[in-house]
């Protein structure tokens, strides 16, 4: 897309029309280690003109025409705050759909499904959906909870919390509006009964589910501050791939610390690899990452 904003501190021309120059290593270097430093997600060299596209871009928008004065701009300016999470945005918001992973919701369902019916009567489940972008994987597993309290003839005792580094991610999520390709692997008969005609050619979820699940703003590499305790389920796919070997074993064991005993954590399939977290079970699955929290606290 070719803009044709003016840069003021350039006189006159449309400096927006011209083609960024090509990032230099160090100028990639000094992105990747702040990208790092405040989220923890790695950028490997392969990615890099995926990094100058998503700045090139957002600088066309703002009128700044080199990576280093966006940089200054990002870390010192007076406006570096609101720059700052309008780029991480940009950056590490995902393409994702509702019932993303089928075998994992499966599991998901199979594990309400074999919970002692007493328990269940006792006490709500609750269920945390870390980096949950817009909201998705979370109202999916609102929707999964309901399903099987209602095969269990129970009443609806449960909760989904979603929490995201992005701000705007967030903010779309608690509007619960979704364009009708995010239901692709859907069946009708579940179309029909979470999710009703919106505006301009969008679909919304009912009440019903809305109301079960909250939506809050949280970095993983804070998860020691993060309010989120005795979780019956924790579902993390598709974002310990972007961090450091090391540093996915410590948000891992993060998630372990929030789970109640006998609850489920989910990963995705090759996050992680030859380790054993401390107070975790393996489940028995092909298909599925994921572990139990042992009812002792022994590791």
């Amino acid at each position: 897309m070719v803009e044709t904003r003016t840069d003021p501190s350039a006189g006159s021309g449309i400096w927006s029309l011209r083609r960024l120059p090509e990032m230099d290593e160090a100028q990639f270097s000094q992105w990747r280690t702040l990208l790092e430093h405040r989220t923890g997600m790695t950028l490997t060299v392969e990615r890099k003109s995926f990094l100058e596209t998503n700045l090139g871009i957002r600088m066309r928008e703002i009128g700044c025409n080199s990576y280093q004065a966006y940089y200054e701009k990002v870390v010192s300016g007076p406006e570096a705050i609101a720059e700052w999470s309008i780029l991480v945005d940009r950056l590490t918001v995902q393409e994702t759909r509702f019932l993303r992973d089928p075998d994992a919701f499966r599991l998901v369902s199979d594990y309400i499904l074999t919970r002692p019916r007493e328990a269940l009567k006792k006490r709500p489940l609750e269920a945390w959906s870390v980096g949950c972008s817009t909201g998705e994987e979370a109202y999916t597993l609102a929707m999964l909870l309901n399903e099987s309290m209602t095969k269990l003839e129970l009443p609806p005792l449960f909760g989904v919390t979603g929490s995201d580094i992005s701000k705007p991610a967030i903010e779309k999520a608690q509007r619960g509006l979704f364009s009708a390709r995010k239901l692709i692997t859907m069946d009708e008969e579940l179309k029909n009964r979470y999710f009703r005609p919106a505006e301009r050619n969008t679909v919304e979820i009912v009440e019903s589910i809305r109301q079960r699940v909250c939506f809050t703003r949280l970095n993983v590499l804070e998860l020691n501050h993060a309010p989120m305790h005795g979780m019956n389920i924790i579902f993390c796919q598709n974002l310990l791939i972007y961090f450091r070997r090391w540093r996915r074993r410590e948000i891992v064991k993060r998630l372990a610390e929030r789970l109640a005993p006998g609850g489920l954590l989910v990963l995705g399939q090759g996050e992680l690899t030859d380790w054993q977290p401390p107070c975790l079970q393996r489940v028995p699955s092909e298909n599925v990452l994921a572990w139990i929290r042992r009812q002792s606290d022994e590791e």
